[in-house]
């Protein structure tokens, strides 16, 4: 079949930048738009950044659909410091292929790549970090239509929260959810359940928690409520590092490297690898049992049956 050498209908991005929240979420949302014409498990071919020679690459991006009116190609998190090496990939892209390229990391406007994805009639997106105004904005358009809650509620998140987007999106999601349950989000509410400047402390608990929480775990959580967390909030966030872990584990036994599961999941690569170590040695049955033990806390508190944070230091022994 004759190669296509028209550039007109040729169909490129390259996403690239430090803020790899905004590329992820970019990547999927362009995924899912290219993908609603696909009508075969055939017309998506995903390759991984690390390690991708330029001939592989070149052989999947000339390759014709088969059963599907185009192809997609996806080239995952490239290093940055190997992008130029795909540059000769990009002489020649038919229009029956749709070509997605995220960039781990970020890459100069004069680089090959860009220039052969721009020369291809492509486009090139960088994801720049979010400071200051530009963050309170993101937040603030993000916190009322993707979470319906008001712009105060995101600057309030956005005062108490680390500038990274995949924390401010995790506690906007919280509050969304918090609120979809009939609750009202008062001031005061939203204080509560935001983690805020005890992110570290969070980290210290979840470090402890699995396989079983140790002496340390306890301490921790008991500082946490005596400043002013309230122990439902500690419970919620255990509750979300041993769901992380559970999901993570799945994966593990998937097959999946490390490197997989922190491309596919939206939290903080960070996050993800210290969910990958403690999943290592975690049991998928004790994780759910968990899990069901602080839900069956929080309705024990709610109820009004025990007390709040004696009934923590309870499920803590008990996990």
């Amino acid at each position: 079949m004759p190669r296509a050498t028209s550039r007109a209908g040729a169909t490129a991005l390259l996403l690239h930048g430090d803020e790899r929240f905004l590329v992820d979420e970019k990547a999927r949302a362009t995924l899912e738009e290219w993908g609603k014409e696909l009508v075969s498990d055939f017309g998506l071919d995903t390759l991984e950044g690390a390690g991708l020679a330029a001939a592989r690459l070149q052989d999947a991006v000339l390759q014709a659909p088969f059963l599907d009116p185009y192809r997609v190609v996806f080239v995952r998190m490239v290093p940055a410091n190997r992008a130029e090496s795909l540059a000769a990939a990009m002489a020649e892209i038919p229009p029956t292929t749709r070509l997605l390229l995220t960039v781990a990391g970020r890459i100069s406007a004069a680089s090959k790549l860009a220039k052969a994805i721009s020369t291809a009639g492509g486009q090139v997106e960088e994801m720049q970090h979010l400071k200051g105004r530009a963050l309170g904005e993101w937040a603030s358009k993000r916190a009322v239509e993707r979470h319906g809650l008001t712009p105060a509620m995101a600057a309030q998140v956005v005062r108490v929260s680390p500038p990274d987007l995949s924390i401010i999106d995790s506690e906007l999601t919280k509050l969304a959810a918090y609120k979809a349950s009939g609750a009202k989000l008062a001031p005061e509410v939203v204080a509560e359940l935001l983690a805020g400047g005890r992110e570290d402390e969070i980290f210290r608990l979840t470090d402890n928690l699995l396989p079983h929480p140790t002496a340390q775990a306890l301490d921790i959580a008991r500082n946490l409520t005596r400043g002013g967390m309230q122990p439902t909030s500690v419970a919620y966030r255990m509750a979300r590092h041993i769901a992380l872990v559970l999901a993570v584990k799945a994966r593990q036994e998937r097959g999946e490297s490390l490197q997989q599961v922190q491309e596919d999941m939206s939290e903080h690569r960070f996050v993800v690898q210290k969910a990958f170590d403690a999943a290592q040695q975690a049991n998928p049955d004790r994780l759910e049992q968990a899990l069901k033990q602080i839900r069956d806390y929080e309705w024990e508190v709610k109820s009004g049956q025990v007390d709040a944070e004696l009934g923590l230091d309870v499920l803590l022994t008990r996990l």
